[in-house]
């Protein structure tokens, strides 16, 4: 990507208009970034996809697209979904021909529906839902990949999702050149497969199962409102409850998730593989 004094970054809302800490989160994250690791300044424009319609135009530098509720197939026969899926076509056609292509980070359930659209995996509801701060395994493939440098294996991530994706689809995988990175907790008491929590699409589209930008104080605020605490101890049980309360305590390995990836990624993006200056 070509050095310039602004870079301009689309963030899609995947929020379908609930009120979410992930949205301000990320601005957060992509303001801290661009001062502390000498980046361009970055422009951030907010597109409300599943309320309004809205999708951004191929002339932004940067794309994230948000986690959100429900099923990654609830807007099947919507406008919207034609929306962003037809962005996202133009996105990786772009990337195709590009000598610098643009970067695209996708956050759980945006992640959930680029695996979808490439057809890379099964996109299957769990058994049951995933609630908590759980281990995320990196695979040989994540290893050497920017989106996990300085992290430790397994590292910590926030992951609140009914849906999972398993089952790779070899031809596609190859077709596109797909690396799977990261996979979830070992359960070796479960017979079933491990879902995949991190892949990256070609050398620019990279998405996460879990979420990247979830603040350990934020969340532990968030989570101890007393409506909120009531509704998760009533479906989850007052023993998970306690324990994701006690690693966002300070300090949470969750710090570590929120202050790496989401910086790798723009420094891949931005094309800082040299030491950034000042």
């Amino acid at each position: 990507m070509p050095r310039t004094n602004t870079l301009r970054v689309a963030v899609l809302d995947m929020n379908r208009g609930t009120k979410n800490l992930g949205i301000p989160s990320i601005l957060g994250i992509l303001e801290e970034a661009s001062i502390e690791r000498h980046m361009p300044r970055l422009e951030c424009q907010v597109f409300d996809v599943r309320v309004k319609g809205e999708v951004p135009d191929l002339g932004f530098d940067i794309y994230i697209s948000s986690g959100g509720p429900g099923s990654p197939f609830a807007g099947e026969g919507k406008a919207w979904e034609a929306s962003y899926y037809k962005w996202l076509d133009r996105l990786w056609s772009y990337n195709q021909h590009a000598l610098d292509p643009k970067h695209g980070l996708f956050i759980c359930h945006s992640f959930e529906m680029m695996c979808h659209f490439f057809g890379i995996a099964e996109v299957t509801r769990r058994k049951s839902p995933s609630f908590g701060i759980f281990p995320v395994h990196i695979d040989d493939a994540g290893m050497t990949d920017p989106i996990f440098e300085n992290l430790e294996n397994p590292f910590w991530g926030a992951d609140f999702r009914r849906w999972q994706v398993v089952n790779p689809v070899a031809d596609r995988v190859e077709e596109l050149h797909v690396s799977f990175l990261a996979r979830e907790k070992l359960r070796p008491h479960v017979p079933m497969e491990r879902a995949i929590m991190a892949v990256r699409v070609g050398p620019a589209l990279v998405g996460v199962q879990f979420h990247p930008e979830a603040a350990p104080d934020g969340m532990r605020r968030h989570f101890k409102q007393r409506e909120k605490r009531v509704s998760i101890i009533e479906v989850h049980g007052v023993e998970k409850y306690e324990k994701m309360i006690g690693l966002l305590r300070e300090p949470s390995p969750l710090e570590a998730t929120r202050r790496l990836i989401i910086p790798n990624f723009l420094n891949q993006a931005v094309g800082f593989d040299l030491p950034a200056t000042s």
